[in-house]
C-alpha cells in the first residue's frame, strides 16, 4: 500500500497526479493531509495506524514551503519515504532545499516529479510482488516501443 500524505489542500495538483499515477499500475493508496508544523499529533495518529498494521507500505509526503513532512515521517516509521515537493517559484525554486537537506538519521528521499515518485514507490513494492514486478516491465516496454514508434 502506498499511504500519500500531504501537508494541505494547496499541494493537491501534486497528490492527485501521484494517484492518477498509482491508479495505472491498480496500488491501492489513501491520502491524508496533515502538517507536521500545524497538526503533528494528528499526523502522529495517522502514522500509528499503519505501523500497527505491519504491512508493506511506502510513505509519499507532498509539502511545500519549510518541508518537515518527510523528515517528521520518516523519524517516526521504519518503511522508505519519498518526498515529492509541489513545483514553486518562490524563492527563485530554493525552498526545494528544505526537502534535499534532511538531519542526520532521517533518509527521507526526494524526487521533484510526481509520476517518478509514484513510479518508485511501485518500484519499492514491486520487491517483494511479482505482479507489480510485471506491470513495471510491460510499462517499460511500453515506453520504449512509443520511443521507437516515434523514428518510423
Amino acid at each position: 500500500m502506498i499511504v500519500i500524505i500531504a501537508g494541505s489542500e494547496r499541494d493537491a495538483e501534486t497528490y492527485k497526479e501521484i494517484a492518477r499515477n498509482l491508479e495505472k499500475f491498480l496500488v491501492p493508496f489513501k491520502v491524508h493531509i496533515a502538517s507536521a508544523h500545524k497538526t503533528p499529533e494528528y499526523l502522529l495518529k495517522i502514522l500509528d495506524s499503519y505501523e500497527k498494521k505491519q504491512k508493506p507500505l511506502i510513505y509519499i509526503c507532498v509539502a511545500g514551503r519549510s518541508n518537515a513532512l518527510g523528515g517528521f515521517v520518516d523519524a517516526h516509521t521504519v518503511y522508505p519515504v519519498i518526498n515529492c515537493p509541489p513545483k514553486s517559484a518562490a524563492f527563485a525554486g530554493l525552498d526545494i532545499l528544505s526537502s534535499l537537506r534532511m538531519p542526520s538519521g532521517i533518509a527521507a528521499l526526494t524526487v521533484l516529479e510526481a509520476d517518478q515518485a509514484s513510479l518508485a514507490a511501485v518500484k519499492m513494492l514491486a520487491l517483494q510482488n511479482k505482479r507489480l514486478k510485471n506491470k513495471i516491465v510491460t510499462f517499460q516496454n511500453q515506453m520504449k516501443k512509443e520511443v521507437l514508434k516515434i523514428n518510423q
